[in-house]
């Protein structure tokens, strides 16, 4: 079944620009990536943060579910099918990769690391949430929020 998904994906990277359509899965993602799937609105991906609970409150990306490191296996195996598509970041790079190494070893083959984690994804504007953030200027502009998309988009093709 993973060949025909892997498949797919690659044949989606590979057509022309005629339809658009979501990026496919990679292990190592750019916050780019992400950000598009969920401006598409894709259901089958979860993101987690792997900090502990305290930055986790301070600031993390909108949506995120936190379990940290130390617990990350047990609690994504009681929680999360090993089909979906799962986003990490952590502190720094080498917490990501170990967190991706634990559910990768655990059996969970869809296991992306999010390059740059939150700080990158807070400076292409990615929503976060926490104690310590507030909405954007234009959160709830349509308008605003299109057209980031549409240049979130000319990122990707650049790619």
């Amino acid at each position: 079944m993973t060949n025909i998904q892997d498949a797919l994906v690659n044949a989606k990277d590979n057509m022309p620009n005629v339809t658009p359509t979501p990026p496919g899965f990679h292990a190592q993602a750019t916050v780019h990536e992400l950000k598009s799937r969920l401006q598409w609105g894709e259901p089958g991906l979860t993101i987690i943060d792997v900090r502990d609970h305290e930055a986790f409150n301070q600031c993390r990306i909108q949506g995120a579910m936190n379990m940290p490191i130390d617990r990350l296996t047990g609690m994504v195996e009681s929680s999360i099918r090993p089909d979906r598509d799962l986003y990490l970041y952590g502190a720094n790079e080498g917490e990501t990769s170990r967190a991706a190494n634990l559910l990768r070893e655990a059996g969970y083959q869809k296991v992306a690391e999010l390059k740059g984690g939150l700080l990158a994804w807070q400076e292409i504007g990615g929503a976060v949430e926490g104690v310590i953030e507030e909405p954007g200027a234009d959160a709830y502009n349509v308008v605003a929020r299109l057209q980031a998309f549409n240049e979130t988009r000319a990122k990707e093709q650049q790619m």
